[in-house]
């Protein structure tokens, strides 16, 4: 296994190239905007990286096919939360708070977690597999003191990647709240098809509309339509109705399966997917939007809890309190299947 160390001095304007083997190239650059850029490519395509900002998956291409979702960023920009860059793939949504904070909250969208300054990068190297890692401490002053520990692993000749997270309590004294979401935005494609190893029953439609949702008339009744069917949305072929969005939450996914595979077929030939076991994450969350803005097909975020907050997730009985000194861990397998 070969390490590679990152820092802020082999990041300019200039891609560098800092490794490259027959599998795998990492490339290093800087975007105008000052942000951090990692370009990893294999045999099918790439993934590029902000290793120093919430090891946020910027960027997806396999196969000539983009995974992102459309938005309205030309490029990752500095920021407080992830509403100031939200053009990513992927993000960690938590990991105090996830979610869209309700009025009893007292955190911003998504958490603390989304763009903090990762304090140490760094690849490894297998026979067939290249890995970023990261870390992150965050520590307040008679507060939460936790460890966190992202990476993202790249196959040699494959369009799918593994998203891990490790959260551990550094405290000696008290436990922490834990709530996290693997937030992937994936790209809105018309007339693709949804398909699951779980009933539609599994899910229902979010009931409660969050701060940043503004119905319509058109939307309102739409909705109404959906409650009283009790459908879910596994085709999409009404995007004039995905305006402001729809969303669905699942029930505890650990009654239905050990291991949770969703697909979303393109056509014929192409597939999109994303795998977990359901014991770390029990709960899934589907979102659609389809404006000229932004167009995402979010087909299976999963979770610790649904997104609806830190509050609504302790009233559910499903926020984690992680012991001090103790570990957690999550892995979420994703991409273009085939």
């Amino acid at each position: 296994m070969k390490t590679i160390k990152l820092s802020h001095q082999m990041f300019s304007q200039s891609e560098f190239e800092l490794y490259k083997d027959d599998n795998f190239s990492a490339k290093t650059f800087l975007y105008p905007s000052g942000v951090e850029g990692l370009r990893l490519t294999n045999q099918r395509g790439e993934l590029v990286v902000l290793p120093f900002m919430g090891l946020i998956i910027w960027d997806v291409v396999f196969d000539g096919i983009s995974l992102k979702m459309k938005d309205m960023f030309s490029q990752p920009l500095p920021g407080k939360g992830i509403a100031d860059t939200y053009g990513c793939f992927q993000f960690t949504s938590g990991l105090l708070g996830n979610g869209t904070p309700a009025p009893e909250d007292d955190y911003q969208l998504h958490g603390e977690f989304p763009t903090s300054k990762m304090a140490h990068t760094y690849l490894t190297i297998g026979e067939d597999t290249l890995t970023i890692h990261a870390d992150f401490e965050y520590v307040k002053g008679f507060g939460d003191h936790y460890l966190s520990e992202p990476s993202v692993m790249m196959r040699a000749n494959s369009g799918l990647f593994d998203i891990n997270l490790d959260v551990t309590n550094l405290s000696h004294a008290q436990a922490m709240p834990l709530q996290y979401m693997c937030h992937m935005n994936y790209a809105y494609a018309k007339n693709a098809h949804i398909e699951q190893n779980l009933p539609d029953e599994a899910f229902k439609l979010r009931k409660t509309v969050p701060a940043h949702v503004h119905p319509t008339d058109a939307w309102l009744a739409y909705n109404d339509q959906l409650k009283a069917s009790g459908e879910l949305i596994n085709d999409l072929t009404d995007e004039a109705h995905y305006d402001p969005e729809i969303v669905f939450f699942s029930r505890d996914l650990t009654q239905y399966t050990d291991e949770a595979e969703f697909r979303m077929h393109l056509d014929d030939s192409h597939n999109f997917l994303t795998k977990f076991k359901t014991e770390q994450f029990p709960i899934v969350t589907r979102w659609l939007l389809y404006n000229a803005d932004q167009q995402v097909a979010a087909f299976a975020l999963p979770g610790t809890s649904t997104p609806e907050g830190k509050a609504a997730a302790t009233k559910a009985g499903t926020l984690i309190m992680l012991e001090p000194q103790a570990k957690r861990h999550f892995s979420v397998t994703t991409g273009l299947e085939k």
